[in-house]
């Protein structure tokens, strides 16, 4: 353990955010430094708790009290050894990942958990400062070739643990970059595209290929890509968005929150001088309360909106953990965002009912009325309907599972009754050879949960390759979490 009284004399500290007017005027990430002894004393706060329920709210198995007391007894680089042996990618989880380990830590019983996603970025961080994050590539190559389709977390993670074993690996990517959601999706001011690109020269030195803007299904045939490499695995996300199918929808100003996104992101990189997108002065209105939203939310704020909603049709959440979600489940409980705290407002329990005409098919307002539970769905709540202004109208109300035609279709990839495509509990799809992982075959959820299925997808394609594996397959493909 860490420091055996830790928990009894230190308390929870997180770093500072910069100040709101700073950092809606750039796109840098918005945390302060946190000095490295301040964050050993967080570490020093993980508890001798006997049985570390924080191993089960990690999908990746991390040793977060091995971690933490390596932190504590400022032993950084065996940390990161211990880190980097459950997780490829701590630099992206420490980031984007909403922490359901720390839901799960013993001390949040009663106590606020211990930080163990800034214990974890802080590590990797001060890895990559230290040089103590190389390439590792494999001893002998084993002749066996593998296509990775897709470059989010899963793909990236099959295709790093692939290639440490000895094959040859390719990353097919659509876009122009690699990165998948992680380079267009999530916006700069929550990670900064500089640590992706580092890692993604990390793998290419050990060895893997990447093939962007090659889309898969059009660019080269399914069938072609199956004769060429002797095991695929797709890793293409969830990427087929849900619509809003109410009048007005086709009006000038109502667009996919991954229409809007990408392009903002796109200016970061350097393609555009302005997005094509660009909300500035105009009054954004965004459907759907969850990260997306958020990220169009700080994204609006930054391109100098004139006003910034959110709607979200369930109700306004507890702020403390319900009794029907309790230790060591993911509550669901009000959050407030980095976004959150720039501005705009949140407007819970409410239903677009329309989008309304400026008179020459551009947006001009949109309808809503409030919505209550009604025998499992959501009914509306007579006399509450009202207009507000709204010339932008981003929709992030998530995705149904990965985009059907192309490469599933081709491929012959059957999908289930929630769309997704249907595999077995070692990842392999009903096509001999085939593979699947991430968001693909589990529908939307979590970075931890997709790094954690590439790394088990290539534990199986391993051993169908080769006949065994010596790489770690922490879940199967049917687990579900103890955490929401």
């Amino acid at each position: 353990m860490a420091d055996p009284r830790g928990f009894l004399t230190t308390g929870r500290e997180l770093p500072s955010r910069r100040p709101v007017d700073v950092r809606i005027q750039d796109w840098r990430e918005v945390y302060e430094p946190f000095a490295g002894d301040r964050l050993e004393k967080q570490a020093g706060r993980c508890m001798d708790c006997g049985i570390p329920f924080c191993h089960n709210g990690s999908p990746l198995g991390n040793l977060l009290p091995a971690w933490n007391h390596l932190v504590w007894r400022q032993d950084w680089q065996d940390a990161i050894e211990r880190l980097h042996a459950t997780n490829n990618f701590p630099e992206f989880t420490g980031r984007l990942c909403p922490a359901p380990c720390e839901t799960a830590c013993v001390l949040g019983i009663n106590q606020d958990p211990v930080t163990i996603k800034q214990v974890e970025v802080s590590i990797i961080d001060r890895a990559w400062d230290e040089g103590w994050v190389t390439p590792r590539p494999p001893v002998r190559l084993t002749g066996k070739t593998v296509a990775v389709v897709g470059s989010g977390p899963a793909g990236l993670a099959a295709a790093q643990q692939l290639a440490r074993a000895g094959h040859t690996v390719a990353v097919f990517e659509r876009a122009d970059r690699i990165g998948g959601l992680l380079r267009y999706g999530i916006p700069e001011f929550k990670m900064e595209k500089r640590f992706l690109d580092r890692r993604l020269a990390q793998m290419e030195a050990e060895g893997v290929k990447f093939r962007p803007g090659v889309e898969i299904g059009i660019d080269v045939t399914g069938e072609d890509l199956r004769h060429r490499y002797d095991a695929v695995v797709v890793a293409v996300g969830a990427t087929a968005w849900r619509d809003l199918p109410v009048p007005g929808r086709e009006l000038t100003g109502v667009y996919q929150a991954m229409e809007y996104l990408p392009l903002a992101n796109r200016v970061q990189e350097g393609d555009l001088d302005a997005s094509p997108i660009d909300v500035r002065g105009g009054h954004v209105v965004i459907i759907g309360g969850g990260d997306t939203g958020a990220d169009c939310l700080g994204t609006a704020l930054r391109q100098g909106a004139a006003s910034v909603t959110q709607l979200e049709i369930l109700p306004t959440p507890p702020t403390t953990r319900p009794v029907t979600q309790p230790w060591p489940t993911y509550p669901m409980v009000y959050r407030v965002s980095s976004a959150h705290e720039e501005g705009g407002e949140r407007v819970f329990a409410v239903s677009t009912q329309r989008f309304i005409d400026d008179g020459s098919g551009r947006l001009a307002a949109l309808e809503l009325v409030e919505v209550e539970a009604h025998e499992g769905g959501f009914r509306p709540v007579a006399g509450t309907e009202r207009q507000i202004p709204a010339v932008y109208v981003p929709l992030a109300m998530g995705f149904v599972g990965p985009e059907k035609t192309g490469l599933v279709e081709q491929l012959g990839l059957p999908v289930d009754g929630r769309g997704n495509i249907v595999r077995g509990a070692d990842y392999a799809s009903p096509v001999p050879g085939v593979f699947v992982a991430g968001d693909a075959g589990r529908g939307q959820s979590l970075i931890v949960w997709a790094i954690a299925e590439g790394r088990a997808a290539a534990a199986s394609v391993d051993a169908y390759l080769t006949g065994g594996t010596n790489l770690p397959a922490p879940i199967p493909a049917t687990a579900r979490p103890l955490v929401v």
